[in-house]
């Protein structure tokens, strides 16, 4: 039986970690709606989270850089970063910490001297001009995309939502339910916030804001202006236009400035993977641009850090996908093969085009992929398998280690998460905000060093939009100051 000290001692420890995690969930909260700074944790998003899921994020940071770090060491460095009065940015406090407390092994300076200088240029950073955003669509990715713009409206200072745009009568009950499909997801679960239906001003009102409701049956017939937007950036995630001509109907409208699409492009528009290639295109270059897909922005990130440290002689990319509204409920007639049998009961074997779309964001691989897809009967959360046959012979802890770099210092931590769960599952990874999630436990590296087998979740839905919207942040100029 357990000591009754024991038992004791181990109740007063979780006391102080819980009143710690309630401190720092307050600090966190206070930076984001009284100085715009956010706080996260190793990419993770703290916002609205609980004490236990503190709790949780600071359990994975410390198996993510096999080190020890507590709640205690990351609540003294909000306190301090909350202390310094700093204008508006995103910084991670998990990295800080994380690199604070390697400084201080070797005998380093003070916490607060540590920050300024790890943040040094904060303060010349010019204050971005907030850019209005149109959705066109309000499918599987508009909704996400709605709800994560949504949920930044206590900051405005970046991307503001002012319109939706939607085929179809706008009468009371279709804008009801529209309001409804926002609220309420059978995969993402319950909106955090507060949507209304305004029928009388076609509108629906999330946390406080009016985002209109625009009918339209073409790109090119709306006066965006009319409703006191302007220079806005419309985001097209119906995938029926994917060419300039097509898109190009949308600069057409008035008040509009700049598109993305949600889909791969076609002819001459940029395709790009943020994180990866997006430097390369100025948002001066063009008008319109594209974020790629979904599976093409949990593969290239990986490729990159792979091509980089071992080089890529060839490989096949099989990507096991949760179903989509292109297929079929039940057994019905579809213009494609295999996809007109039953989606929930099938798994369909169907054509991607993840292959040819590797060199459009790394060159240097072009030519060298196969790809096959793969639908399964679950509503989200897909897995790409990445067969790879290195220049550079390896094995599997300096591959792993390579990622698990690349995950944490460089350009690609917003895009790769290093996942180092045995027991990790597709649902697992539903909502997670990353585009690549490497299963650092699953992966293969043949004996020869030759050969690479990795496994690589995402969600192609959640993971994915957060990706267009960072995009959408550095077209339109308004990345702020950021740490990561």
């Amino acid at each position: 039986m357990m000591d009754k000290d024991l038992l004791q001692n181990e109740i007063q420890s979780q006391r102080k970690k819980n009143q710690a995690a309630v401190e720092f969930i307050k600090i966190v909260n206070d930076l984001w709606y009284e100085d715009s700074t956010e706080l996260i944790l190793f990419r993770n998003q703290l916002i609205d989270k609980s004490v236990a899921e503190i709790h949780g994020l600071i359990d994975y940071s410390t198996k993510f850089i096999g080190k020890p770090i507590t709640i205690q060491d990351v609540l003294d460095m909000a306190k301090t970063i909350k202390e310094l009065n700093l204008p508006s940015a995103r910084l991670d406090v998990g990295k800080l910490t994380y690199e604070y407390l390697e400084q201080q092994e070797k005998g380093g300076e003070k916490m607060a001297d540590f920050v300024k200088k790890e943040l040094r240029g904060i303060h010349d950073t010019p204050k971005p001009t907030p850019r209005d955003v149109v959705l066109y669509g309000f499918g599987r990715i508009g909704r996400l995309a709605a709800r994560i713009l949504a949920s930044k409206v206590d900051n405005q200072n970046q991307l503001r939502l002012r319109a939706i745009v939607i085929r179809g009568e706008l009468t009371p009950e279709n804008i009801h339910k529209r309001a409804s499909l926002l609220r309420n997801d059978s995969v993402h679960g319950d909106f955090r916030g507060t949507v209304v239906a305004v029928p009388e001003q076609r509108a629906l009102i999330i946390n406080g804001m009016t985002v209109y409701l625009i009918n339209a049956n073409s790109p090119d017939e709306v006066d965006y202006t009319e409703y006191g937007i302007n220079d806005a950036i419309v985001i097209d995630n119906t995938g029926v236009w994917r060419d300039t001509t097509g898109l190009s109907q949308h600069l057409k409208s008035k008040g509009v400035a700049k598109v993305i699409l949600t889909a791969p492009g076609k002819d001459s528009i940029p395709n790009i993977v943020y994180g990866v290639n997006h430097l390369d295109f100025s948002p001066d270059d063009t008008d319109i641009f594209s974020a790629a897909s979904c599976t093409t922005n949990a593969i290239i990130p990986i490729l990159r850090v792979i091509e980089d440290a071992y080089g890529v002689e060839k490989g096949h990319i099989e990507t096991i996908h949760a179903y989509t509204n292109d297929q079929n409920l039940v057994d019905n007639y579809h213009k494609k093969y295999r996809r007109g049998r039953g989606a929930a009961t099938n798994m369909v074997i169907t054509e991607t085009g993840a292959g040819k779309a590797v060199a459009k964001a790394i060159p240097e691989l072009a030519g060298k992929f196969t790809s096959n897809a793969i639908r399964v009967p679950v509503p989200n959360g897909s897995l790409v398998i990445l067969n790879i046959k290195l220049k550079k012979k390896t094995d599997l802890e300096h591959l792993k280690d390579t990622v698990k770099q690349a995950a944490l210092n460089g350009k690609l931590v917003e895009q790769i998460k290093y996942a180092v769960s045995n027991e990790l599952v597709s649902s697992d990874i539903v909502g997670v905000s990353a585009a690549s999630i490497f299963d650092s436990n699953a992966s293969i590296v043949t004996e020869d060093g030759e050969d690479a087998i990795l496994y690589v979740w995402y969600d192609n839905e959640y993971g994915y939009t957060q990706q267009v919207i960072r995009l959408a942040k550095y077209i339109g100029k308004v990345r702020r100051f950021h740490h990561y």
